[in-house]
């Protein structure tokens, strides 16, 4: 068994015959196909370990409706297509841990076969099974974009506040989070990252110069030898992105974000990305699942650049 479901069926939505959209070029596709395009896309609907507010398990079906209707053309870099879609994990009913092992093995066969996932979540508890089996195939490092530093130790179970903890345990090389808040991160917390060696970019260095920003963290995880990906939406302004678990002011821009993710996916090293947190009925007409959908966009224009 896979542990995929079977992949929807893609269509944009437009009538205009010159509107290419990702609706039109994405394909529903199985394991044995998926070397045959760029990146396939993931679907992971749960939510189980959410802290704070639910909702994401229905970001999957949401990223993927708006990303239809999105357009394939980037204005400097062309069209984007060779998309295909695995369809959803099978998230079995059981407790996080169990999940996470689940989901893991799911993941395994996904990276074995070859293919370049994006993972739509889902909550960031599955960054844990998301980025584990890159860790058999030589050193990793992990870029996250979030607000938080999202490495709070496991107690009774893992919650989407664990994943970089237990990423760290299992022998993680290097790590990043760029968008980390002033005041939501606690002390103990951040000194963590920094006694692995982690490097924290603030909002107000993004705002300097996103690329710059972006290649500094990249910069401290220069000696390994894959990197994984991790968008959690509330890095972005709450205004901009008000369906995640936990929305905060002080964040970035979405063109700062755009910006960055076509900048980091152009980088060989990069063997995985995620979108997660996008949380629909926590959203406000659309706009969190737009924004995501977009991210999604930009990255896959700035992976092709790589491929």
């Amino acid at each position: 068994m896979s542990g995929l479901t079977a992949p929807p069926e893609w269509d944009g939505p437009s009538t205009d015959p010159n509107d290419e959209q990702f609706g039109d070029v994405i394909e529903g596709t199985t394991l044995d196909a998926a070397t045959d395009y760029d990146a396939v896309l993931v679907g992971e609907p749960y939510d189980g370990a959410v802290i704070g507010r639910k909702g994401a398990h229905e970001g999957p079906e949401a990223i993927r409706r708006e990303l239809a209707g999105t357009k394939t053309h980037h204005v400097d870099r062309g069209a984007v297509d060779a998309i295909g879609d695995l369809g959803n994990v099978e998230i079995p009913d059981d407790c996080v841990e169990g999940v996470q092992f689940a989901v893991q093995e799911t993941v395994t066969a996904i990276y074995d076969a070859g293919a370049f996932p994006v993972f739509l979540g889902g909550d960031n508890s599955l960054t844990f099974p998301n980025a584990a089996p890159l860790l058999t195939d030589g050193t990793l490092g992990a870029l996250s974009f979030d607000a938080h530093l999202d490495c709070r130790a496991v107690r009774d179970d893992p919650t989407s506040g664990t994943p970089y903890r237990q990423l760290h345990e299992a022998g993680l090389d290097a790590f990043a989070v760029v968008g980390a808040r002033h005041f939501e991160t606690s002390t103990a917390y951040h000194e963590y990252v920094a006694e692995q060696g982690g490097h924290v970019v603030t909002p107000e260095t993004v705002e300097s110069d996103p690329k710059a920003a972006v290649d500094e963290a990249l910069d401290s995880m220069d000696s390994v030898d894959s990197i994984y990906v991790s968008l959690d939406l509330d890095v972005l302004e709450a205004a901009a992105a008000p369906g995640v678990s936990a929305p905060t002011p002080g964040g970035l821009t979405t063109r700062e974000l755009f910006e960055m993710l076509s900048h980091v996916a152009a980088h060989d090293r990069v063997a995985g990305f995620e979108v997660v947190e996008c949380a629909p009925p926590l959203d406000d007409g659309f706009r969190t699942a737009r924004v995501a959908a977009r991210a999604v966009a930009h990255f896959l224009g700035g992976l092709e650049v790589s491929r």
